[in-house]
């Protein structure tokens, strides 16, 4: 049996016929750029996350990196944010000439909340707070901070569309939420989409004029914008998507309790659950202090991994310049020694996930 770590397809044949019909209406329609689609599907995402507004971008970066330029986060300020992330979170913060201060991650894989208060300086402007691998952060302590200390808050929801902390979504605790719609995600569209939502109406008519050309009217420009427009067809798609998002996160919940409750093997480390904390299980990641061996094992197996992420921002080549150098960051730099996700998909079978169970139960270290 060969079971791949993710497997679109089978998401998209779950609902294959609507998916159809709704990419064949949007091409009927002759409007493909900033439609009904995308009105509708704003209304939408923002009534799934109870926020005010929700605006389509082009890609979760877009989302990140916009969001810094609209909130004036620039040259000579600092953003905390944890070291563990993909380094897209970074970038968002990067692009806009302010610099990252990194903080370890947890227990959890998210920002460890009790280390945020000493990296605090009169620079720090905003917490961008990364809700990884689906599972919402601690938002009760960092609203604290972020209230103690007069700071914005951004949250990185690409891997949590839908995920909550006591009660309240991600995305919804800040100045902004930011959202990826990249395929592979759990609110997944068929190519690069993404959205930020917000219950400030002055940053949502921002993000509208700043993602058309800077232009409120078309041809008159307020300012120096960019395009990162959500087109039509993803809008339509993600519609489709969205309508089944809670049987889809049901089926993926269901599929990782099974995981937690038959992997029996004192070579891996299976994720938990943070109390107040829901998580929609993004990916299942565990952890094996001989990544390779195991990765070794289950290649001779036919079972596919990922592992997310091999190199933290803080020693990857694009970030050099900071000076950080390995050692600096134990944490993070253990858990990208260590982390693998196993495969995890909507549609997978029981078959499928009871072969992944028996192979990691009978792993054993060489040494």
């Amino acid at each position: 049996m060969k079971i791949m770590p993710n497997r679109l397809d089978k998401g998209f044949g779950m609902y294959q016929k609507e998916f159809e019909q709704k990419a064949l209406e949007v091409l009927r329609s002759g409007w493909y750029v900033l439609g009904n689609e995308v009105k509708q599907f704003e209304e939408e995402f923002a009534a799934y996350t109870r926020t005010k507004h929700c605006v389509g971008l082009a890609s979760g970066l877009d989302a990140l990196w916009i969001a810094f330029r609209v909130l004036g986060i620039g040259a000579g300020d600092e953003v905390i944010v944890q070291g563990n992330t993909y380094i897209a979170s970074v970038m968002g913060i990067t692009m806009n000439g302010a610099t990252p201060v990194f903080v370890e991650p947890d227990e959890y894989y998210n920002i460890d909340v009790s280390k945020i208060e000493e990296k605090i300086t009169e620079k720090t402007k905003a917490i961008l707070v990364v809700h990884l691998y689906g599972q919402a952060s601690d938002m009760k302590t960092i609203m604290k901070l972020v209230q103690k200390y007069n700071l914005r808050l951004v949250e990185d929801c690409a891997q949590s569309h839908g995920a909550c902390f006591d009660g309240k979504m991600t995305g919804t605790f800040g100045d902004i939420g930011c959202f990826s719609f990249y395929p592979s995600k759990n609110l997944g569209a068929f190519g690069d989409a993404g959205a930020i939502v917000t219950n400030d109406n002055k940053i949502a008519e921002d993000f509208r004029i700043f993602r058309n050309y800077g232009s409120e009217k078309r041809y008159y420009n307020k300012l120096v914008g960019t395009n990162s427009r959500l087109d039509e067809l993803q809008a339509g798609l993600l519609r489709v998507r969205l309508s089944h998002m809670e049987e889809l996160t049901e089926e993926r919940i269901k599929l990782c309790n099974i995981y937690l409750n038959e992997i029996h093997n004192e070579q891996i480390v299976l994720p938990t659950v943070r109390k107040g904390a829901t998580t929609v299980w993004h990916q299942f990641v565990i952890r094996c202090r001989n990544r390779q061996e195991l990765i070794d094992y289950l290649n001779a197996k036919e079972i596919g991994t990922i592992i997310h992420y091999p190199i933290p921002p803080h020693l990857s080549e694009a970030y050099s310049y900071l000076g950080l150098n390995k050692g600096s960051m134990s944490v993070t730099e253990r858990y990208a020694e260590e982390v693998l996700s196993i495969p995890l998909y909507n549609g997978m079978t029981l078959e499928e996930q009871k072969y992944v169970i028996k192979a990691i139960n009978t792993f054993q270290l060489s040494d």
